[in-house]
Formats: C-alpha cells, sequence, structure tokens
C-alpha cells in the first residue's frame, strides 16, 4: 500500500482550524505530505526520541507519527504537548485494529479515541484526544464558531468541507462494530415550504455550536455525531443545504432525518 494514501487517511482525522493549525510531526515522515492537504497547518517536526523534546506543554492542536511504535514515552510526552482538545494521530501500516489498543490509550489519559483500518482494511489508523474542560471547550468552540459567517449559500461557499449533524444507528464506535451490524447514518434537516433543507455547517466548531444549545432546547434529539462531507459531495445531494443555521432558524421549524450514505463522509468519527 502506497505511503501516500495512509497519510492522507491522517489528514481526514485532523481537527479543525479557524486560521492556523499547530501540528508537531513525530519523525518528520508525514508533515509534507500533510502540509499539501491541508495548507492551514504549520508544521514542526521532532525528533523520535522524546527524551530530547523541550518544547512547552499544551503548544500542539495535533501531534502525527507515522510507523511509529505506540510506546509509553511517546504517549505521555505527545499527551504533554498537545493543548486540551488537542489530538494524536498515528498510523501503523503494518498493525491491525485491535480493542486493546483503546485501553492502552485511555490508559495514558487520552479520550475520545477511536481505533480503526487506516486505508482499505490495510494498517491500523489510532487517534486520540488531550482531556479537556467543558468550559473551557464551550468557550472555545463559540469562539472559533463566531469566525464563520451565518447562513452563508452553499453555491458560493468557499471552503472545502460541509458538516452535517447526523443520528448513528447503531450508536457505537468504528471498533465495537460487527459484520452483522448494518450503519445507518440520518442527517438532521428542516422543512421550509416546499423544500427540506439540511442543517449544514463550515466547520465542525460551527456545527457543535448550535447543536449544544440545540440539545439543552429540547430542540434537537438523537444527534450523536457530526458527519464531514466534501464540498463536491454536498452539491450532489437531492436536498438543498442550509449552510450555518443559527438557532433562531430551527426554534419552530419541523426537525426532519434524512437518510445520509455514510460512506461519501471524509472520516467515519468526529
Amino acid at each position: 500500500m502506497n505511503q501516500e494514501r495512509y497519510i492522507e487517511a491522517m489528514a481526514k482525522h485532523l481537527p479543525p482550524s479557524a486560521a492556523e493549525l499547530r501540528l508537531f510531526d513525530v519523525g518528520g515522515v508525514a508533515g509534507r505530505t500533510l502540509r499539501s492537504l491541508r495548507p492551514d497547518l504549520n508544521v514542526t517536526v521532532t525528533s523520535l526520541n522524546t527524551e530530547q523534546w523541550a518544547y512547552p506543554e499544551a503548544v500542539a492542536d495535533a501531534v502525527s507519527a507515522y510507523d511509529i511504535p505506540l510506546q509509553a514515552d511517546l504517549m505521555a510526552a505527545v499527551l504533554r504537548l498537545l493543548r486540551p482538545g488537542g489530538r494524536f494521530i498515528l498510523v501503523n501500516p503494518f498493525g491491525t485494529v485491535d480493542e486493546s489498543l483503546v485501553h492502552t490509550l485511555q490508559g495514558a489519559g487520552y479520550v475520545r479515541i477511536l481505533v480503526e483500518a487506516a486505508v482499505e482494511g490495510q494498517g491500523v489508523l489510532i487517534r486520540g484526544e488531550r482531556v479537556h474542560d467543558t468550559a473551557d471547550t464551550l468557550a472555545r468552540v463559540q469562539g472559533v464558531a463566531g469566525r464563520d459567517a451565518d447562513v452563508l449559500d452553499l453555491a458560493t461557499y468557499r471552503g472545502r468541507y460541509v458538516h452535517l449533524l447526523v443520528r448513528q444507528t447503531p450508536n457505537k464506535p468504528v471498533w465495537r462494530l460487527t459484520p452483522e451490524d448494518v450503519l445507518t447514518w440520518e442527517a438532521a434537516a428542516i422543512r421550509q415550504g416546499d423544500d427540506v433543507l439540511l442543517l449544514g455547517f463550515s466547520s465542525l466548531p460551527k456545527a457543535v455550536g448550535l447543536m449544544q444549545p440545540a440539545v439543552l432546547a429540547y430542540l434537537i434529539h438523537g444527534v450523536n455525531k457530526v458527519g464531514k462531507f466534501s464540498k463536491d459531495v454536498a452539491a450532489s445531494w437531492p436536498h438543498g443545504v442550509l449552510l450555518n443555521p443559527t438557532l433562531d432558524h430551527i426554534q419552530h421549524a419541523d426537525i426532519q432525518f434524512i437518510d445520509i450514505d455514510p460512506q461519501t463522509a471524509e472520516a467515519p468519527d468526529e
């Protein structure tokens, strides 16, 4: 399997950024390709020897590692480097999906862990985040979301991705899905006159920025995921998209859920 394809899989799990995302690339294998895929990245290449790291704590939005053993010293050093909510993304092209990897990351202090096959059933991609305080996260999400304009036109939208509020069935992480499970996604939408419009967002913070108050106000029920889709995929949907709606748009609206193919998403778990 081509190394570049594995690194492209890593790119799908990078967190969103408003302007610049600080990525630390362990060993320097993945950084250049990731930078070509995400121009907003500010890449710092680190030594493979974590004892040589002299970086301040909590300075990285994300840390990438390619074909490096998941060892205790690496996990501890990366966790210290990440800001609260920052992501560690590691791909081992010769590894296999194993739930023990989840427990290993949990034991090292990571949260929101994902373990899945990296590319077409080959290799393993591992993702974990540094825990964060809920109040800090809400403030950060609202701050980033506020930089994106409300109510955009998809036809003139210049971003690359559209995020949807998704209800996944069964509600399981990827590594707990079995071959017998039939995975379905339904995306939140509203009816405006004769039209059904999907609730779309220009960024993950923008999606979460609406979802949190909407759930607290009992306006939306059952959403357990934010799906990320390319703009080209979004343009092919049979339903229109209301991009970056506000709470006022859904306050008195008829909320519906529309079937969406999860295979067309950029990343399986956000």
